[in-house]
């Protein structure tokens, strides 16, 4: 049989209520908590979590929903909650959504059932209505009908420094890449800042919006770039897309560098160690994480948050763009 709280209560001279009332984070005094500490500590004892979650209500546990784990600025990410959940003792629940509007409901009854205290998610699934201001729930990037809490990079302002970099180094006919999505969602607005510094500076332009979910990349970019005049800068919604528009026009003979420079955004790497694919918009997702969790917890504890953060983000060359 293991150790159990009466054990630590015997040890450490004081009652089981004691004992209770300080695991489950409790008040005691300075002087108890030191002498249940080095009890605990010299019994090996481990509280049983279940039985805490249902005493406290709570499971020290947060959800994150993300559309698919295959993708580095979401996997990354992930990394970035749990390390930062860790740091204030609670653990990770990772809901690998799959684009699965059932799923992503499922998580949410996770927390009315109280399985997990609280969700961060970046979702594009038809959610709507299971998400209100009452839910412990932070979202990335994506809008709600209601007033949910949302955390997000600069994305108007990484559309417009995209531009901004590629007219540097001398693109004068600039190309906007990116998919659509049919939910609201922050990312749309790369390619409104890309589009209005080009106004402003009277740079020519041209976009291609590909509706979402995209199942075949080559196709549209191939048309697309037989259609158009002139190019030299590519501006594209992420990495990945990036490197789809670079496969696609080495079909057409034309080499990044050679023939055109090539921006993308997230700053995704294969390995933390190793540089980043292209060259990038790089969202601070260390600090996108580390913002998402102190609001969801601040929300599970029933404190006021702020309805939007947003975070800064920074240009990186990296091998599809020219030296200045």
């Amino acid at each position: 049989m293991g150790v159990t709280m009466k054990d630590v209560a015997a040890l450490a001279g004081v009652g089981v209520g004691t004992v209770s009332r300080m695991i489950n984070d409790v008040p005691v005094k300075a002087s108890t908590r030191k002498k249940v500490e080095a009890a605990i500590k010299e019994l090996n004892f481990e509280p049983d979590a279940s039985a805490r979650a249902l005493k406290t209500k709570r499971s020290q546990t947060i959800a994150l929903i993300l559309p698919t784990i295959w993708h580095p600025f979401f996997s990354e990410f992930a990394y970035h909650v749990e390390e930062s959940l860790s740091k204030h003792g609670y653990k990770l629940y990772l809901c690998n959504a799959d684009g699965d509007p059932q799923k992503e409901y499922d998580y949410i009854q996770m927390v009315k059932q109280s399985k997990v205290d609280g969700i961060i998610g970046i979702t594009y699934s038809d959610i709507d209505k299971f998400v209100s201001t009452n839910l412990p729930f932070v979202s990335i990037d994506r809008h709600f009908s209601e007033a949910v809490t949302y955390v997000t990079a600069d994305n108007f302002g990484g559309g417009k420094l995209a531009a901004e970099e590629l007219n540097k180094r001398g693109c004068q006919n600039l190309v906007y890449i990116g998919g659509i999505n049919q939910y609201p969602n922050e990312t749309t607005l790369r390619a409104d800042g890309f589009e209005a510094y080009c106004k402003a500076h009277h740079i020519a332009f041209d976009s291609l919006k590909i509706p979402e979910p995209i199942a075949d990349f080559a196709t549209p970019i191939k048309a697309f770039f037989n259609q158009i005049k002139a190019f030299d800068g590519i501006f594209c919604v992420n990495d990945t897309m990036a490197i789809e528009v670079m496969t696609a026009l080495r079909t057409l003979d034309k080499a990044v560098l050679r023939d055109y420079q090539l921006i993308g955004f997230d700053g995704n790497k294969m390995e933390s160690s190793r540089d980043y694919m292209v060259s990038t918009i790089v969202q601070p997702k260390q600090e996108m994480a580390a913002a998402a969790v102190d609001l969801i917890l601040k929300k599970v504890a029933g404190e006021q948050t702020k309805n939007r953060v947003i975070l800064p983000v920074t240009f990186v060359s990296a091998g599809t763009t020219k030296d200045v």
